[in-house]
């Protein structure tokens, strides 16, 4: 092998080996937020699948219902939290800014935020849907065809 094919094949191959190092460390850095979705109980008791709990301080991406009577609101700020659940136990939301206009107890929503307490999220932004039978994919599917009674009761303290 002649100096000049040498030089060309130490080039490719040192690049491939980067572009290898970076693609790994990419995929090692997204690992982490790959599922982000998470129900109140898969917060407290871990994935079904794997048992995996988010960590303190970790940002997630949580789905439920609005327990009824739970929505505490500050009188001299726009602080306001609330409790969420799905058929499992329920965790608490605090939130500091406005709500969306359709954000009620019993509203199935998403909240965005970061983890902070086994049970305590700060959320940094609350969606509600405009259709009240709004319910997060991954909710419905977690508790089956009769979720629609199972999540009214459970948010509506029963």
């Amino acid at each position: 092998m002649n100096p000049r094919r040498k030089k060309r094949l130490a080039i490719v191959s040192s690049i491939l080996i980067g572009l290898g190092a970076v693609a790994g460390l990419v995929l090692y850095a997204l690992s982490q937020n790959i599922d982000l979705y998470y129900t109140p109980t898969e917060i407290v008791q871990g994935k079904k699948d794997t048992g995996m709990k988010p960590a303190l301080g970790q940002r997630i991406r949580v789905g439920g219902m609005v327990v009824a009577g739970s929505v505490k609101r500050d009188a001299n700020s726009l602080k306001v939290s609330f409790d969420l659940v799905d058929i499992g136990p329920k965790i608490t939301v605090q939130y500091d800014g406005l709500l969306p206009d359709l954000f009620r107890e019993g509203q199935g929503i998403v909240t965005n935020g970061v983890l902070v307490g086994a049970t305590l999220l700060e959320a940094s932004e609350v969606l509600a849907k405009h259709d009240e039978n709004y319910m997060p994919k991954e909710i419905a599917e977690s508790l089956g065809k009769d979720y629609k009674k199972k999540v009214e009761k459970k948010a509506a303290g029963e």
